[in-house]
């Protein structure tokens, strides 16, 4: 059996393309708009989606971009809604510390070893993991 390539990751700019546009939870609800990202503060790569949600003053969540697609002014996240009503407030003009992180990645179901939390956990306590683009 052949294994499937990985997927390539999603440059900085096309993660800003998505900036503006309706995020939409995985049953098709809306969310509300991408606000920015969050980028690896050492590679560079997009981690996190910025989505602002509800309608007067609305709070900022991140929300995984692993779990992201977009397409037609639309980006679908792969999380019920009422979950990423429940995560962790983000400011988006400050950094993202590595404990923030790991609290954002639990709340996703995102492991210590996998993905994103197993890159944030190899760094050092009270660093700057990721950070706003």
């Amino acid at each position: 059996m052949s294994e499937l390539p990985a997927a390539t990751p999603l440059s900085q700019e096309e993660a800003k393309g998505w900036v503006g546009d309706r995020a939409d939870d995985v049953s098709g609800s809306a969310i509300g708009p991408v606000h920015g990202l969050f980028v690896d503060a050492e590679s560079g790569e997009p981690s996190w989606l910025i989505v602002k949600q509800g309608r007067f003053g609305g709070t900022l969540v991140a929300v995984p971009l692993r779990d992201c697609a977009a397409g037609a002014g639309r980006v679908w996240v792969a999380h019920e809604r009422g979950s990423i009503r429940g995560a962790p407030v983000v400011d988006p003009t400050r950094p993202l510390l590595r404990e923030h992180e790991l609290t954002i990645c639990a709340h996703y179901g995102i492991g210590e070893g996998v993905g994103r939390a197993a890159k944030v956990l190899g760094r050092k306590e009270g660093s700057i993991t990721s950070q706003p683009a």
